[in-house]
């Protein structure tokens, strides 16, 4: 559905519905604030079952890092005290652990849901609060990636929507594939007045 440039898709639909899900669980189950569900739905929602499902999975993988990172702080925190120098000498630290170990075992895609995971559960579960409380923050994330995964398993896009999202994709990577070309062209452009001048350098 168009309104002049701005378009209203099934995408776009399906996550508000998904932020609607995770509100209306949370309110009736009585699990606290649903904002780190509703995050985890929408990052992880895509615009078909496949996609969803590979993003999911490295979400997941994410997901169990960073949260597993985020309890290591907290408990840090509960022993040491919740000083402001210990969270800005501890949480970079962690985003980096976060960061290289991703990258190690190859699952890039889920750095950054690997680290919003980890500021989270770090930066939301409240002084005071219980280990058990900062295991549901964790739980919380795969709520919401569940969700997402279970809408878009549900309400499978239809044709014309998938072609109008393959569509998007192709235009913008061919968007990207001229950036690519323009900036190739830039750099051998300069490379090769850099050459012209050693040439004209070493000319008698």
């Amino acid at each position: 559905m168009n309104f002049g440039p701005f378009r209203l898709g099934m995408r776009t639909m399906k996550t508000a519905l998904a932020v609607a899900l995770c509100v209306l669980l949370f309110h009736y189950t009585n699990r606290g604030a649903p904002m780190i569900a509703a995050l985890s739905a929408v990052f992880s929602l895509r615009q078909d079952l496949n996609t969803s499902i590979s993003f999911g999975k490295t979400r997941i993988l994410g997901n169990c890092i960073g949260g597993t990172l985020g309890l290591v702080f907290y408990l840090l925190q509960n022993h040491f005290g919740p000083h402001f120098w210990f969270e800005v000498l501890i949480l970079p630290l962690l985003v980096i652990i976060t960061i290289v170990f991703s990258d190690g075992i190859h699952n890039n895609s889920g750095i950054i849901s690997g680290i919003s995971t980890l500021l989270l559960v770090a930066l939301g579960v409240p002084s005071g609060e219980n280990f058990t409380y900062a295991i549901n923050r964790v739980l919380d994330t795969f709520i919401g990636t569940t969700i997402a995964i279970t809408l878009n398993l549900a309400l499978q896009p239809k044709p014309q929507e998938t072609k109008r999202a393959v569509e998007e994709d192709l235009a913008e990577l061919r968007k990207k594939e001229a950036e690519l070309s323009a900036i190739r062209d830039r750099v051998a452009q300069h490379y090769l007045a850099e050459q012209h001048k050693k040439n004209q350098h070493h000319e008698p």
